[in-house]
């Protein structure tokens, strides 16, 4: 069939060679389709009845494929404190507003519960979103509840409610505002300067001891951090922002956290130096955690841009976990057990001593609290 005169004047395409033909790319992503995303790959969630991997047709389809885009999904919940009976950690309740993160941190522990929405833990977390909108009023409901009794609620603790998305939505504003009305204590984790949007209110319940916030600082090292938390604060918007913090006179704490044998411990004097200078009184530290898929995340981002370390980083965790790639055993799992996690707790306790931090501990108060008034309550007055 003849061409028309339109298709002979066009520059010849190049075409790629074809993949051998039936050729599994496995779960990987192309670089271009995941840029700005913190893991390689999506693979389907534990709980799904398939497992969807990659495979090249010969028609090399898979390179017109649209990158990983952000997408927000509004999450009808119906509660919105969580309870926990963890022996070792410091709360009893938190409170999430977002489902997944876009921070993108390799190493986020939080990575397998998106398993439970059919999702994958891997670029689906950090780019299929879900929004709780809601939670502001659902939260008023539940501190007016007969019988409620008020202890700090822990926010921050699974994903980050300060990600890039707050901006947006203005979920956390909305908790915070609930929460100083009702006098009720607040325990804040975040890697994002975004937490500084909300000092107005912050510094006010500092006044009254209802608050206290912390910031993870993993690495001072800028490109070490873009590879590992790509859209989470820079180190340095990290330390500016504790540094505000403290001046508005919101008790802060460091958390060097997660430490990563032969990747970031040998950072743990100077996050702590940085963060004593930046008003910080308080630190804290957790070992990396690799449960279910993130240890494979993990190791997958390692061999991409550690390849010479693997072997050692892993040797060095199973040294600290018992031989295993992880340990849940509570009390073991957030600072690891071998002569090697000891070192790690002695050399953050050497430097804690000397620059005088953890000291004095900050205790938040309930003597504040005062339960929301119901609707019904409110018409009784008039």
């Amino acid at each position: 069939m003849p061409r028309s005169a339109a298709a002979l004047r066009r520059p010849p395409v190049a075409v790629p060679p074809p993949a051998p033909a039936g050729e599994f790319l496995g779960a990987g992503v192309d670089r271009e389709r995941r840029r700005g995303r913190g893991t390689l790959s999506n693979q389907s969630g534990r709980y799904e009845p398939i497992a969807r991997i990659a495979f090249d047709d010969g028609w090399r389809s898979i390179e017109e494929l649209p990158p990983f885009e952000t997408t927000v999904t509004i999450d009808a919940t119906r509660k919105i404190i969580t309870r926990n009976d963890s022996p070792d950690i410091s709360f009893d309740r938190s409170i999430n507003p977002y489902r997944g993160c876009e921070h993108g941190c390799v190493y986020c522990f939080a990575r397998p519960t998106h398993a439970y929405l059919g999702l994958s833990p891997g670029l689906d977390f950090e780019s299929k979103l879900f929004a709780k909108p809601e939670a502001p009023g659902l939260l008023e409901r539940e501190l007016s509840a007969k019988g409620y009794e008020p202890r700090t609620i822990a926010i921050g603790t699974n994903t980050d409610p300060y990600q890039p998305i707050e901006r947006k939505y203005g979920i956390m504003r909305g908790i915070l505002q609930v929460l100083e009305r009702a006098g009720h204590p607040v325990g804040i984790v975040t890697k994002s300067a975004l937490v500084t949007r909300d000092i107005d209110i912050l510094s006010r319940m500092a006044k009254r001891n209802l608050v206290k916030v912390a910031l993870s600082v993993t690495t001072l090292d800028a490109r070490l951090a873009r590879t590992m938390e790509p859209r989470a604060a820079t180190p340095k918007r990290r330390l500016e922002t504790l540094r505000q913090l403290s001046r508005a006179g919101v008790p802060t704490s460091v958390m060097v956290a997660p430490i990563i044998p032969a990747v970031n411990d040998a950072e743990i004097e100077r996050i702590l130096d940085a963060a004593a200078l930046a008003g910080v009184k308080q630190a804290g530290y957790v070992l990396l955690r690799l449960p279910l898929e993130v240890r494979d995340l993990f190791k997958e981002w390692l061999t991409a841009n550690f390849p010479d370390r693997v072997d050692h980083v892993f040797k060095l965790i199973r040294d600290m976990r018992g031989g295993k790639d992880y340990d849940s055993t509570w009390g073991k799992r957030m600072t690891g057990s071998g002569p090697y996690a000891w070192m790690i707790g002695r050399r953050f306790e050497a430097a804690c001593e000397r620059l005088g931090l953890n000291v004095e501990t900050t205790a938040l108060t309930t003597e504040h609290f005062q339960p929301p008034m119901k609707g019904a309550e409110q018409l009784s007055l008039f």
